[in-house]
C-alpha cells in the first residue's frame, strides 16, 4: 500500500484535524474507499490507481463528504477526462458517503518512487 494520507483519527492513517466521527467509524469508512479507489485502474497499466500512487489525499468530513487529491502518471494520458469521473464513481456508491468531489493535482508530480510494492511486482519493475 501507498504511503498516502487518508483521513481519520489516527496519526498512522494521516489525520488532518480531529474528526467528530466514532474512531471505529471513521476506521471502516476510510478502508472502504480504499479498497474502492484498489478498483479502479489506468486501462493502460495492470495496477490499480492507489497501488500506483495517483491518490495524494482523501479527505472525509464530519459529514461524511469525501475530497479526493489524485493525479496521473502524465498530465497527457488518454483518460484524464474520465478518470476522476471513475474514481467519483467508485467512492460515490459507498454505504456512508454523502458525497464525493476528485481534485486533478500536478504538484508534485507523480513519479514511480509513489509506487507499492504490488504495483511494483505488477509491472515487474523490480
Amino acid at each position: 500500500m501507498t504511503d498516502a494520507p487518508l483521513a481519520a483519527t489516527q496519526n498512522e492513517s494521516g489525520l488532518k484535524a480531529p474528526s467528530q466521527m466514532a474512531p471505529e467509524e471513521l476506521k471502516a469508512l476510510t478502508e472502504s474507499i480504499v479498497a474502492a479507489l484498489k478498483t479502479v485502474y489506468d486501462p493502460e497499466i495492470p495496477a490499480d490507481i492507489y497501488e500506483l500512487g495517483l491518490i495524494y489525499n482523501v479527505d472525509i468530513d464530519d459529514g461524511r463528504f469525501v475530497t479526493i487529491e489524485m493525479t496521473l502518471t502524465a498530465p497527457a494520458c488518454p483518460v484524464a477526462g474520465e478518470m476522476p469521473l471513475w474514481v467519483e464513481n467508485a467512492v460515490g456508491v459507498l454505504p456512508g458517503v454523502a458525497g464525493v468531489k476528485v481534485n486533478m493535482v500536478f504538484d508534485p508530480p507523480w513519479d514511480q518512487s509513489r509506487m507499492s510494492d504490488e504495483a511494483r511486482v505488477a509491472l515487474d519493475m523490480w
